[in-house]
């Protein structure tokens, strides 16, 4: 008996260590993600020097909640290119675009846009762009039981994508793939890896709500600033900034 009440006392006296350490560890982390997320609000009034290496995702899909429908508002990726044409672009440079590994109109109208810009000015100061695709993690109507292993997959090609551009900007305004790589990003900005800022305009055709992603990006904290362009929206969501219409 005695030998085993020895034998009992270190193996308590690890658990007891093992479950501090836990404790340590979660607050540690809980006080890095409040941190993150009280800097990241701060971001706009911190102007860094020089380009600034930027990911833009896009999106086809359109995804209207009001009527009547207006034709000439476009899916997220025409928004996208619209938004960047008035956007200074030698601020932000090199430019990667993604865009869903279905979508095959995305990344074709965004490579027309960088040969206008290109014809327009110097190479040096537009400067280089690359186009990629990521798996989607959920297409527009699957069911949220089989769009599990889908969002695993995309999360998985996310990060490998977020080692390999490293951005500092993310520029993302609906489309699901945004979110996939907004959480690596985020996670990168607690652990330290790499700092990314991550700026979500959602769509004019949000009128009355936010999209899933907007929602999703609103109510975990991971965008660092979100824009809306209707003030009803600002009223639901007093954390939004609203802009007008940008489109």
């Amino acid at each position: 008996m005695e030998n085993g009440s020895s034998c009992f006392i270190p193996n308590v006296g690890l658990l007891n260590f093992a479950i501090l350490l836990i404790i340590a560890s979660s607050t540690l982390l809980l006080f890095r993600i409040l941190y993150v997320i009280y800097r990241s609000s701060k971001q706009l009034h911190n102007r860094p020097p020089g380009p600034l290496s930027t990911l833009i995702v896009l999106g086809s899909e359109s995804g209207f909640d009001f009527y009547p429908f207006d034709p000439n508002l476009g899916g997220h990726t025409a928004e996208m290119l619209n938004l960047l044409a008035v956007m200074q672009m030698e601020r932000f440079k090199p430019r990667c675009y993604i865009a869903a590994a279905t979508d095959n109109m995305s990344l074709q109208k965004a490579r027309v846009m960088e040969d206008t810009l290109k014809n327009k000015a110097e190479a040096e100061t537009v400067g280089t762009s690359d186009f990629m695709q990521i798996y989607r993690s959920r297409e527009v109507g699957q069911s949220y039981i089989t769009s599990v292993g889908t969002t695993l997959a995309a999360l998985a090609h996310a990060l490998w994508l977020m080692i390999k551009i490293r951005p500092q900007v993310i520029l993302c305004n609906g489309p699901g793939t945004c979110i996939p790589l907004c959480a690596i990003a985020f996670v990168f900005k607690v652990f330290g890896i790499r700092w990314s800022s991550i700026f979500y305009v959602e769509s004019i055709a949000r009128v009355r709500r936010l999209s899933l992603s907007g929602l999703l990006l609103y109510k975990l904290r991971m965008a660092d600033q979100i824009f809306v362009q209707w003030p009803q929206l600002k009223s639901k969501y007093p954390r939004a900034n609203y802009v007008g219409r940008l489109m």
